[in-house]
């Protein structure tokens, strides 16, 4: 069985494929395309985000792949800026609107602090009123299943405490070299699934030659190994590529990597993304 094939089951019963696709850094103008080329290789699970700016062209890629609307699973985040309900309620309809959709399967809150305060201030009460507006907006049956991203526990907390619905999932940087054992044990007590970003640390990861020399013993490639580490973490893996030879690759992960392999990598500490390092997930805050 393909893992194209494979769900999980979140707490309130909707099911997600174990595999998809991310977008970030891919064009509006060439999101489209990158999409349906996904869902011809068998992808169902597609992630965007109003802070990607290529929501449009994502709705247009599902509207237009020829697989019916109920088979695919779609998600995007409400802007990490937006902290009130206001705003939230607006954004909220502004993404069914650009994705043309009548419902999205997954809105996550991007961050818990403004991408420029990222790790900061206290937006507490600006999280629990996008929060708010999250879960009104899954009771209209608008959105499927509602989360947050770059959350940890005491963010998670905070929600929690104040909301009527624990989110069902939290998107976070994930991938061989940077596993927060402690935050993802934290997430499955709650039945929060975690959803791992950048499973190939943004490529980095290709560099490491103790990952390189641990792929080759499994016959497979550096990107096959770190999604595969990640699925075997029980996450959902969101790999981003627009080149359909990578998304074929990245989907070809039949095999089992050893417990004593798993520990390796889970020990492993990798955490330098170069150039990239300048965006705020990357910074090591």
């Amino acid at each position: 069985m393909s893992i194209l094939n494979e769900t999980y089951t979140l707490s309130n019963g909707v099911q997600v494929p174990k595999l998809g696709l991310g977008t970030w850094f891919i064009d509006d103008d060439k999101v489209a395309d990158a999409v349906r080329a996904a869902v011809e290789i068998g992808y169902r699970n597609i992630d965007t985000a109003q802070a990607y700016g290529n929501e449009r062209g994502v709705g247009e890629g599902i509207r237009t792949c020829g697989v019916p609307r109920e088979e695919l699973f779609v998600s995007t985040k409400l802007a990490a800026e937006i902290k009130d309900y206001d705003g939230a309620v607006a954004a909220i309809d502004g993404s069914l609107q650009k994705l043309g959709l009548d419902f999205i399967d997954l809105m996550l809150i991007h961050a818990p602090q403004p991408w420029d305060d990222f790790r900061g201030g206290d937006y507490a009460e600006g999280n629990r009123e996008a929060w708010r507006a999250l879960e009104d907006a899954h009771q209209a049956g608008k959105l499927r299943a509602i989360g947050v991203s770059n959350f940890l526990e005491s963010d998670v907390e905070s929600i929690v405490s104040g909301g009527t619905v624990t989110p069902h999932v939290n998107q976070l940087l994930v991938h061989a070299g940077n596993t927060p054992a402690e935050l993802l044990a934290y997430c499955e007590s709650k039945q929060i699934l975690v959803e791992a970003y950048s499973p190939i640390a943004h490529g980095e990861i290709l560099k490491n030659p103790d990952v390189q020399a641990m792929a080759e013993r499994y016959g497979v490639s550096v990107p096959q190994l770190c999604i595969r580490y990640t699925l075997q973490l029980g996450t959902v893996s969101l790999p981003k590529t627009a080149n359909p030879d990578h998304m074929r690759s990245n989907a070809d992960v039949d095999f089992e990597i050893s417990g004593e392999d798993m520990d390796g990598l889970r020990n492993l500490h990798a955490k330098d993304y170069g150039d990239s390092s300048a965006f705020p997930v990357y910074s090591g805050k």
